[in-house]
């Protein structure tokens, strides 16, 4: 990992840049590619899924008899601790729920808002270098507890042709209604389009590599809503001396194995730290069998040193992580003081892998910075809210003058009219 000390603000946004290719760099992939899917549907599914995945699959929906088979691959432990993660993440889900906000805001002026689940949605799964079936419970789960009516999920095909069994297995448990073995952009475009196979959806949710990620947001010019930009998987470690060298190591190279562009960084006060943790990093790394994916996302990555913990407050709002772990004497004063961050771990007890798997909150996060301005995947990501207003004879008499005075200011008659009208006959039938 590089190493930085006391880095100055002004040089905080080049050093905090992600390891990734902008959108213009790969657009003329994702155009191409959605076009001719746009064009010939199935077909060109079938082209690019050989292409770029190098297996040819003749039918790509999951058929009733791999269903099936999965069933009977999931060990019986993996599938207990599935049930487990899935108890967890419906309780904290479920408990997101909101009553319906009713409002008298006048006398007999009445406003309400309901939320409403979004019908079709696509839910996509990563399958390359390591099956993110715990991606399934963060997505099927909130769309099943919001109503959503069709829950299409697409992952990447092995080169046998197939998609992992856990992976079907927990789509099964979470109430997903479609599967189809697809994936990266031409999945995108799938979901965004429709074929004769694949439904065309509402909103596409899910993590990604840079292509998926780009394709998604591709996907929003078709009117297709999408969760976030959620690219490449980051974290970022804020830790002194109370923090267990350890333990910090093994979050970095946690999220450090995810993929080459990931990106790790530990920020601390403590040189002494930094230097354990260095130590802890190059000893684990040795240990890891997927070793090299993640010796090549920890070289992009960065240990820094700040003397300030103001400064390293400003360093994190300024870098916005999609995963921050906080392990400091300080805790207090760094939890009243974040403002960007996608989900927080506290705590040396505390790994980031609680929240990939089984604590409850999601793990679909905004990375390379939006989580300046975005959420994670909530209950809320998969509803949309309709407002309503009712108002009676006595309401309208009420609000019409304010409405007309309104309108008139803006110019737009028509609007004072829609009242003027109604007022009129009103006064008419009381005389």
């Amino acid at each position: 990992m590089q190493k930085y000390t006391n880095p100055k603000p002004e040089t905080w946004a080049e050093l905090l840049k992600r390891p990734t290719l902008q959108f213009d760099q790969i657009e003329e992939t994702v155009q191409s590619i959605f076009k001719e899917i746009q064009a010939k549907g199935d077909a060109a599914i079938q082209k690019y899924t050989a292409y770029l995945d190098g297996v040819s699959v003749t039918n790509i929906t999951v058929s009733p008899s791999e269903m099936e088979e999965a069933l009977q691959l999931v060990p019986s432990e993996l599938k207990e601790a599935i049930a487990t993660a899935k108890q967890n993440i419906e309780a904290f889900h479920a408990a997101q729920k909101t009553m319906q906000v009713r409002v008298e805001t006048q006398t007999d002026v009445v406003c309400w808002q309901e939320k409403k689940p979004i019908q079709k949605v696509g839910l996509y799964i990563p399958g390359g270098t390591a099956p993110l079936f715990s991606t399934v419970l963060m997505l099927a789960i909130p769309a099943s507890l919001a109503g959503c009516q069709e829950i299409v999920l697409c992952s990447p095909p092995t080169k046998e042709g197939k998609i992992h069994p856990a992976i079907l297995y927990a789509a099964q448990l979470c109430g997903v209604t479609k599967i189809y073995k697809v994936g990266g952009i031409q999945a995108i475009a799938g979901l965004t389009f429709g074929t004769s196979t694949i439904p065309k959806v509402y909103k596409i949710f899910g993590p990604g590599n840079q292509y998926v990620t780009a394709a998604k947001q591709y996907a929003t010019q078709f009117g297709v809503a999408i969760d976030m930009p959620a690219g490449p998987s980051e974290l970022l470690v804020i830790a002194d001396e109370t923090a267990i060298p350890k333990y910090v190591a093994s979050d970095l190279l946690s999220q450090a194995e995810h993929g080459v562009d990931s990106q790790v960084l530990l920020v601390t006060n403590s040189k002494a730290l930094m230097e354990e943790v260095t130590k802890e990093l190059n000893n684990q790394l040795e240990l890891l069998p997927r070793k090299e994916i993640a010796a090549k996302a920890i070289a992009n990555s960065k240990l820094i040193y700040c003397e300030s913990i103001s400064d390293i407050l400003d360093l994190v709002n300024e870098y916005g992580p999609e995963h921050l772990i906080i392990c400091s004497k300080d805790e207090d004063f760094y939890l009243k003081g974040i403002q960007n961050a996608g989900s927080v771990f506290i705590g040396n007890f505390t790994p980031e892998s609680a929240g990939d798997y089984a604590s409850g909150t999601n793990h679909t996060l905004p990375t390379n910075g939006f989580s300046k301005n975005y959420s994670g995947i909530n209950l809320d990501s998969f509803l949309k809210a309709i407002t309503y207003q009712k108002i009676s004879a006595v309401g309208i008499q009420n609000i019409g003058k304010t409405i007309e005075i309104m309108a008139e200011a803006e110019g737009l008659q028509g609007h004072k009219n829609a009242v003027t009208l109604r007022l009129t006959d009103l006064k008419s039938n009381k005389k």
